[in-house]
């Protein structure tokens, strides 16, 4: 018998049920994933590309022992730029690997124990049961570490709502407020208004506070992430306005200015090149103008950084 057997309860198996008729993500492809393959090209299995702990993430998710960051395989969006293309594409051999729950909940427990004090699941829209089985998992195993839920927020909001006694913290992008750019770019036009409606939810959940606990992890709220683009500010400007209009200005945002060409935008005519220093500076100044005062600013410089490799075991070294 394993540690598992106590558990596999009527719950658990609500939870895979759920890629019966998969509607987990806005695009509802209504797939059976146990016989086959919706957009995102996701069976029901666990499907993982990389399982690490990582201490460059905002430095209330980090925390003082870093984050054991769960990468899923592929993604429901596929951005041109991807800088994680190796792990996320739909259609292109990535670094993917299947796992069994247990031997999951054995990978990350040891990373747990040395020291990392948060478990953060990483494009996981297309995975939200799993997720929910692992976070089961471990607080059956007595380990209870913040959970953070790092997503591209093209989500459905009741799938959103559905997560909240599981996540503690909510890490959504807010990349497009033009849905011209989101179709051309990520494959959707419907990605302004989908994301910011499952921000809004987010929000609602977990409030604008973000307390840290005595480890320095954020034990509840939500951080929204944005990436600015070449030759798109206004993009970034509208994209600001609308959370701090439409949701509030008490979020707490981190601007990254760590957009580098990767995948198909490599020589593309508008991403083909880093951002520059006045299109980061109009940014900055907007978020100020906004009142948006609470969270990070990445370094001008971290486009030279933040450039993972997942086919070495440490992704970030």
């Amino acid at each position: 018998m394993t540690y598992f057997d106590s558990i596999q309860t009527e719950k658990l198996q609500q939870f895979a049920e759920e890629f019966r008729n998969c509607t987990i993500c806005p695009r509802e492809c209504g797939t059976d994933r146990f016989n086959d393959r919706g957009y995102c090209n996701s069976g029901a299995e666990i499907s993982l590309s990389s399982v690490c702990v990582h201490k460059g993430e905002e430095p209330a998710v980090s925390g003082n022992g870093g984050i054991c960051n769960i990468f899923f395989s592929r993604c429901n969006l596929q951005c041109i730029y991807c800088q994680n293309s190796q792990i996320s594409s739909v259609t292109e051999d990535i670094v993917d690997y299947q796992f069994k729950l247990e031997e999951v909940i054995d990978i990350i427990v040891p990373m747990l124990e040395d020291g990392a004090g948060a478990v953060g699941f990483v494009s996981p829209s297309h995975y939200v049961p799993i997720v929910k089985m692992i976070v089961t998992a471990l607080r059956y195993r007595g380990y209870n570490p913040v959970f953070v839920y790092n997503t591209n927020a093209y989500e459905k909001v009741e799938t959103i709502r559905s997560l909240d006694d599981y996540i503690d913290l909510f890490l959504p992008d807010y990349k497009y407020a033009d849905g011209l750019l989101s179709q051309a770019y990520s494959g959707v036009s419907d990605y302004p208004e989908v994301a910011l409606a499952a921000i809004t939810e987010m929000k609602r959940l977990k409030g604008t506070n973000l307390p840290i606990n005595e480890n320095g992890y954020a034990s509840s709220g939500v951080i929204v992430r944005h990436m600015i683009l070449p030759n798109h500010v206004e993009n970034s400007l509208e994209v600001l306005r609308r959370l701090a209009i439409e949701i509030t200005p008490m979020l707490h945002i981190s601007l990254m200015s760590q957009y580098y060409p990767a995948h198909k935008s490599i020589g593309h005519p508008e991403l083909g090149r880093v951002i520059g220093p006045r299109e980061y500076e109009a940014v900055q100044a907007e978020m100020e103008c906004l009142g948006l005062s609470r969270g990070w600013w990445q370094e001008f410089e971290s486009s030279d950084f933040y450039r993972p490799d997942f086919c070495k075991p440490h992704p970030f070294e």
